[in-house]
Order: structure tokens, then sequence, then C-alpha cells
């Protein structure tokens, strides 16, 4: 066992005074600014290179550290910092009779805030930099005075980011140019996990360098991988009210996806909000820039919907829209999403994949739902969103720019995974060039095409098993996180008959009472298609309409559905059974989309012959969890 050192005394001072400081950066954002402050108490300020040129270019006064040290810097620059004079300055234990005697002895004086920021090997690397330029990118004196200053916090404070310069300047200012103790120790815990994963970028980068050695060594896996991250703001509360702390992090120096404009989101809305914004942003990549929109439910789409095929008569008055020609496209696209299943979007968190116009925000402001991401919004349109729920409507703006990290991670039980983002975009060329039934590539329709397109990616970020059903640019029924594959099937094309069926003449027909809601008269309609009341429901659904409506028989129902047409399905993996296929064939299935690849292939292929369907297989599984 290593041995473990005894803790060194030393004096309690809360607020320390800045007398002497180390400003040494390589991005010198905010520097003069900062540095100005300093000498405006009467700081020391000490430097190298660039750093000390920018500060006496500016008009300050400078020392070079080689002046304070006596001692050049030399290497081509790779030995500047690393001098006695510097870390004995840095990590002295003030109050300490034995180390301000050596102090003393060595001609050693304290240095009290370090200003550094590391030289960019991530950046470095990114860029494709070859390996001996990768290598001279990994800074050395820069961490070792990072972490001098930060294991010394009790008196020495350490700034390695120019977004910590203005809080920092804040704190000198209304302290006359001292520093607390909280503060060090916020910027000491800052510095180590900079720290923690400026050395874990360079373990797996050395990692990618080094060849596997067995079969089951992987060149592309790190030796060790560290993660640091920095808190943004808190949740309330986790999945469950129980669960607390909860806390929104960004990882270290990078920023999030997306900006607060308004409200206050929760746990499950961001991770609605975050899968639905993925899920429209592909689809206007595949679908040449189309407006795309969809409705989230407990990270599922309840309904998605492209912004491409007008809606038709008998669709507008199912949807309850008086007039569709005042729908902008994006608008057009929520409409389809939202009408999927409106009882499973009811309290939804919407994303779409274009800036929100007024026309969006009028149709929005109408229904019950959580909030809205999107990459912009057109000032008309923001201010309704921010009246919604009395201001507390969550309003994101995504950031279209933002590009996601390769690699996930996650931690479940005390165990980390981690895997390549899924970041497959599926499109016409790549995935449905292999129609294995009915034909060849050139047989799908372009309705088939963006059907299947909108089916795809929809399942895609769908939680697995998962199917959907897709026709006149929208879903129509999807069936989510089923055991059987079959089941997932059968879920989805019960919701698709539901979807059907509400444009049935005795459905759309029904005598509501004026003092009846829009959410209810929605609900009542699903019940009423359903037609199972209980004796005890009955006369409540009665109680909606200036009389009781003649139930929809299920003969009526079958006849309506058979004229469904046109349907397109596609699966987030293979269809283990032809049970599915003949499932499928009663809500109007024409085209297919699935990963193929199972022991069940023919027999499946067969199934899709006798119903006349055309199938593509994507070679592509989508599993989502």
């Amino acid at each position: 066992m290593a041995h473990i050192l005894a803790s060194v005394a030393g004096a309690e001072v809360d607020h320390v005074p800045i007398r002497r400081a180390l400003l040494s950066v390589s991005d010198k954002a905010g520097l003069i600014e900062l540095a100005r402050l300093l000498a405006s108490f009467n700081v020391e300020l000490l430097s190298t290179g660039g750093t000390a040129k920018a500060m006496r270019d500016a008009g300050l006064t400078v020392i070079d550290v080689s002046d304070y040290t006596g001692s050049p810097e030399i290497l081509d620059g790779r030995v500047k910092t690393l001098h006695p004079k510097v870390h004995g300055g840095l990590l002295g234990v003030r109050g300490n009779p034995k180390h301000e005697e050596e102090m003393r002895a060595n001609g050693i004086g304290n240095i009290d805030l370090v200003v550094m920021n590391l030289y960019p090997f991530q950046a470095t690397v990114a860029s494709g930099a070859g390996y001996d330029m990768c290598v001279e990118n990994i800074d050395i004196g820069g961490p070792s005075m990072l972490r001098s200053s930060a294991k010394n916090h009790r008196y020495v404070s350490v700034l390695c980011d120019p977004s910590q310069y203005a809080a920092f300047a804040e704190e000198l200012q209304a302290q006359q140019g001292a520093v607390s103790l909280i503060t060090r120790k916020r910027l000491a815990a800052r510095a180590f996990a900079t720290s923690a994963q400026y050395d874990a970028a360079i373990a797996a980068y050395f990692a990618e360098q080094v060849p596997a050695t067995t079969a089951a060594s992987s060149s592309s896996t790190a030796m060790v991988q560290s993660r640091a991250y920095e808190p943004v703001f808190t949740l309330k509360y986790g999945c469950n009210p129980h669960q607390k702390p909860s806390t929104i992090y960004a990882p270290l120096g990078k920023r999030l996806p997306f900006n607060v404009l308004s409200g206050t989101p929760g746990y499950i809305n961001l991770l609605d909000a975050l899968n639905a914004w993925q899920l429209v942003r592909e689809l206007r990549l595949a679908m040449n820039d189309a407006p795309a929109a969809a409705s989230f439910k407990h990270v599922s789409p309840a309904g998605v919907g492209l912004g491409l095929v007008p809606l038709s008569e008998i669709e507008a008055k199912a949807y309850e829209i008086a007039d569709p020609s005042q729908l902008s496209p994006v608008a057009l696209a929520y409409v389809r999403a939202r009408n999927a299943d409106p009882l499973c979007s009811f309290g939804d968190f919407v994303a779409l994949s274009h800036v929100v116009d007024l026309s969006t925000a009028l149709t929005l402001k109408t229904e019950v739902c959580d909030g809205i991401i999107a990459p912009g919004f057109d000032a008309d349109a923001l201010e309704i969103l921010r009246a919604k729920k009395k201001g507390g409507f969550i309003v994101l703006a995504a950031d279209p720019s933002f590009v996601p990290p390769k690699d996930e991670f996650r931690e479940v039980y005390g165990t980390v995974f981690a895997q390549g983002r899924n970041d497959v975009l599926f499109t016409r060329e790549e995935h449905l060039r292999n129609v294995v039934v009915g034909g060849d590539a050139a047989s799908l329709s372009e309705d088939a095409v963006r059907d299947l397109i909108l089916a795809s990616i929809t399942v895609k970020y769908t939680q697995s098993n998962s199917v959907g059903y897709a026709t006149r640019g929208q879903m129509i029924g999807v069936g989510a996180g089923q055991q059987s594959r079959v089941d997932c099937v059968k879920l989805a094309g019960r919701k698709v008959r539901t979807w059907y069926l509400r444009q049935h003449p005795k459905v759309q027909a029904l005598p509501f009472k004026p003092t009846v809601k829009r959410q209810e008269r929605v609900n009542a309609r699903v019940r009423y298609i359903e037609g199972d009341f209980t004796a005890a429901e009955l006369p409540t659904f009665q109680s909606l309409f200036t009389e009781p409506p003649v139930p929809l028989t299920d003969a009526e129902k079958d006849v309506f559905v058979a004229t469904l047409r046109d349907v397109s399905l596609s699966s987030d993996a293979f269809f283990p059974f032809r049970d599915s296929i003949d499932h499928a064939s009663k809500v109007g299935v024409q085209y297919i989309a699935q990963p193929g690849g199972s022991i069940a292939d023919d027999e499946v292929k067969a199934a899709c012959a006798e119903y006349a369907m055309t199938m593509a297989f994507t070679n592509l599984r989508l599993f989502h969890h």
C-alpha cells in the first residue's frame, strides 16, 4: 500500500488579496481587460511569450517569467515555467514556519493567482494534424501549474478558461482585490476537472496509435476514459419527484445544443426534446429540406408529420382545422404530427425542424402541450408561445450548428456503457435500393419512398421493439417498446384503425354539445370508435351529446377500414415470422421497409407476395434504448 502523506499545517484564511499573478494563455480572449483590472489593484504581472507581448502592447507593465526565475525559456519553449520559483510560489503553505523559511532561503515569493489555458491538443487532433504535431501540442507546464495552484487553493486562485473571468473580476472588485475561499475551492474543482479531461483526451489519442495486441482488444478503445462535466442548471427533480438532486451538465468547456428561452424544463421534458429534435433534424436532411414535426411523450413519438401534403377536406374536418389554407408548411407538419394519435399527444413535447412562424404558434396555442424545441422563432410567434400556460410553456432554441460527439456514454447501476452514436442517415439511395418483393427500386412510387423514409427515421427514435405506419407524409400509428414484434404491429395497427375511423361519416357527425371542449371531443371520438363502454361509463359519455349517438358497429368499422390504401410500414428490426405481415395487411399496408436477415425471410417474402406488397430490405437495424 502506498504511503499516505500527512496534511501540512498553515494559516486559515478566507479572503486572500491578489498581489502577484502569473498569466500565460493560448486563448487571449478577455486577457487585456482582466490584466488591466489586476494592474489597477497594483498586482505584479508575470508572464511568458505571446501573452507577455500582448499585455505590453496594451501598455501594461509585465515581468517575464525568465527574468523572474533567472532561467531562460529553453528547448523550443518546452521549459518555461517548470522552476522552483514558480511552483514553490504556488505550493508554499502560508503561515507554516518551515515552508516560509525555505522560501526565503531560496528567494521564492508567493504567487496568488494563475491565469492560464492549455495548448489546444484536442483541436490539433481534430484538425487532422500529424502525430508529431499532436504530440508537440501536449501541454506540460500548463497542467503542472494548474494542479499546483488547485492543490494549494487555500491561498491560490486559478483561472483556466476565459468564461471564468467575468465572475472573478466581479468578486475582485467587490472585495477590493481579494478572493474568498469558497471561490478558490470552486476554481480548484474546475481546474482539476479540466486537467482530467485534457489527460483523458491524450490517453484516448495514444490508445488509437497503439495496434491491438489481442483479438479481444481494440485500438479504438481508450485504455482510460475520464469525462469531466460542469453544471449548467438544476432541475426540480429527475424522472420522479423523489429522485433528487437532478442537474443538467455540459461536457467541460462545451455548450449545450439548446438554450432555454422560456419556462422551466424538467428531466423528461429534456429527454423528449433532445430525441425529438434529432428526429426532425434528420427528416429535414433526408427529405430535401421538408418541414418536419414530432410530437413526443415519454421518449417516444406519438406522431410525426411532414409539411408536404395538404390536408384533404375530410382530414381537415377530422382534425378540426377550419381553414387548412391558413396553415404554413411548418404548421401543417405539426397538425399532421399531433393528429396521428391525439389521445397520446395530449401534453406532448413538440419538435419542429424549421423556424416557428405565426401560423404554427397559433396552431400550438389551442393545444395542450408542455413545450417546444425548434431552431428559431419569429418574434410574434415567440410572444404567443411565451404567454402560453401563464408563462410556464417551455420554449427551447435548438442550435442547428451543434455537432454531437461521435461516442455516447451511459451509466447504469455503476456500469458505464459506451457506443458510437447512431449517426446513420436513412436515405432512398442507400436503404431502399434492395427491393426483394414486388419489383425493384424503381417500382417504389415517390409517395412510398417519402413515407418509408418518414417511418424509418421515426422508428429510429422510438423505444424498441418498434414499428411505424405512414401515409400522405404522416405517421398514423407507432408501436413502441414491445418485447414481441407482432405485438408492435398489432398495437400500431390498432392506432391506424382509430386514426382512419376518425374520418368515418358517423364519427364526423357526432352531435357534441357546444360546451364540450376540444380535447374532450378528441377523447370522445376515440371512445366512440372503441365502443367498449362499461355500464357506469356510458351515461357520462352520452352526456356529451345533444342526443345519444348510434353505435358504430364492428361490421361498419371493418368495411370502412378496408378502403384504406397505400400505407407504408417500417420496422426497426427483421420480422421473425409472417404473422406481422398478415396483421399489417388488415390496415392497408402496401409497402414495407425492414432490415432483413431473419431465418424466416423467405416465409416473410412469400406472405408479402400473397398480399401484393412491395418490400425492401434496408440492411440497417435501428434499435433504440
